[in-house]
């Protein structure tokens, strides 16, 4: 028996469609989708969320920012303890030989000097800010302060 193209016929499996669901009452198979029977909502595009909401319900839907978020750089700081044991005596201390050492990462924003804990060194600091209990600290180990 010669087997021609005409004789060749498709598997059992390959013929049976898909169901497609939801494509209106008179296709025979399923019927409307969890969508309800007309309006604007069963249709395909239909808008969602058509609720009729007051003003005070759409008020509480807005997220709301929280606080205040100032726009104003604030200075690095730099305690006294941290001074005393990286920095030599006699030094000039600016906010770029800081960040040189590590001590600051943006030194544009400046540097403040924080009076946490004790200098025994003669520093120099010049283009920092400073606390008040740390310019007494600073002038007392006998050094200056100049901004």
């Amino acid at each position: 028996m010669a087997l021609g193209a005409h004789t060749i016929k498709p598997g059992k499996r390959i013929k049976v469609s898909n169901k497609r669901v939801g494509r209106g009452n008179g296709s025979g198979k399923g019927t409307y989708s969890a969508r309800g029977l007309k309006g604007q909502k069963s249709r395909s595009g239909g808008r969602g969320g058509l609720k009729l909401r007051g003003f005070k319900q759409s008020l509480q839907k807005v997220p709301k920012l929280r606080g205040f978020k100032s726009l104003k750089t604030k200075p690095q700081s730099v305690t006294l303890a941290t001074l005393e044991r990286i920095c030599d005596a006699g030094e000039t201390v600016t906010p770029y030989s800081l960040e040189a050492k590590g001590l600051v990462q943006f030194p544009d924003k400046g540097v403040k000097i924080v009076a946490t804990g004790e200098l025994t060194k003669k520093l120099n600091f010049i283009g920092v800010l400073a606390t008040k209990k740390s310019v007494e600290l600073i002038e007392k180990a006998g050094g200056t302060l100049k901004f």
